[in-house]
């Protein structure tokens, strides 16, 4: 019975060399090109610094008012538009202004990041099965991997920072819009694909023209997801020194502060709730026009 139960086990000075070889390995490369990855984000990092600086910076009711306005051009609706003025107002009337701007501004980033970097890769996974086959373990690992775990590999070459925090949030968030865009451009009618091809357009503009607008609801979702993610990620990232309303969530719960946790917890969802409506109600909109043909 003992013969099937036990498993057979690296002795624990083995698995302990193991150890030391690979630590030691991921220290030497920390040392030797650890800088060099640091500046290479420097560009980064000083148009995030500058875009937090704006947003805290500039009048409360400009910021109101042009987050309004987008949400109104993206959403075209007068009730959601006025949700997020007010949602706004009353996040500043209970002192978390500063805080939200920082998170703001860190999930704006991250989004752009993500989708800038998710969008080309997702369309190269639906032009290429092997492609599709090799992206596809990564991002089951990108995806299940605890939250927490991203941190360690981060700090340990980068330190501790913005950067590190929004490299973290953009590996957790990134793989709903790369795997979401390969299934919108992979279930694009073949029908239409063939009646563009029989126009004689070329592979550039049937994907622009064709493929990217018809897969537009799905990569919208994408994004949905992503952004959805990274604010879930932000909270965790507070613990290496991102500034937001993480940090007080954070607070609240190593001093047992309730309140202060609810308020910040609050201004999270409001920040997901307002997020949420907007990219569903353009992704509607966008279809709708696509549909109507106008």
């Amino acid at each position: 019975m003992s013969f099937f139960s036990d498993i057979p086990q690296l002795s624990r000075s083995e698995l302990i060399e193991i150890r030391k070889t690979l630590d030691n390995a991921y220290r030497e490369f920390s040392r030797n090109y650890g800088d060099d990855i640091e500046s290479f984000f420097d560009p980064l990092l000083s148009f995030l610094v500058w875009f937090e600086k704006l947003l805290i910076a500039a009048p409360w009711w400009l910021v109101i008012g042009v987050l309004m306005m987008i949400t109104h051009g993206a959403a075209r609706s007068i009730k959601l538009t006025f949700g997020v003025g007010i949602s706004l107002f009353l996040i500043g009337y209970l002192g978390m202004w500063e805080d939200t701007m920082s998170t703001l501004s860190i999930i704006t980033v991250c989004t752009l990041m993500s989708v800038m970097l998710g969008i080309p890769v997702g369309i190269l996974m639906a032009r290429s099965n092997r492609t599709q086959a090799v992206l596809t373990p990564v991002l089951d690992v990108m995806q299940t991997m605890p939250a927490f775990v991203y941190l360690i590999p981060v700090v340990m070459l980068l330190g501790i920072g913005k950067i590190p925090g929004v490299i973290a949030v953009i590996i957790y968030s990134i793989p709903p819009v790369i795997r979401l865009t390969n299934l919108g451009i992979r279930l694009v009618d073949k029908n239409v694909l063939e009646a563009a091809d029989a126009y004689g357009v070329t592979t550039w503009q049937r994907l622009i023209n064709v493929q990217l607008p018809l897969a537009l609801p799905n990569i919208m979702a994408g994004i949905n997801q992503t952004i959805m993610m990274a604010l879930a990620m932000v909270v965790i990232a507070s613990m290496i020194g991102v500034a937001g309303l993480g940090q007080p969530v954070l607070k609240s719960i190593t001093n047992q502060y309730f309140t202060l946790g609810l308020l910040n917890g609050g201004a999270i969802v409001v920040l997901a709730i307002m997020f949420d409506r907007v990219s569903q109600a353009y992704a509607k909109r966008a279809q709708r026009h696509l549909r109507s043909g106008s």
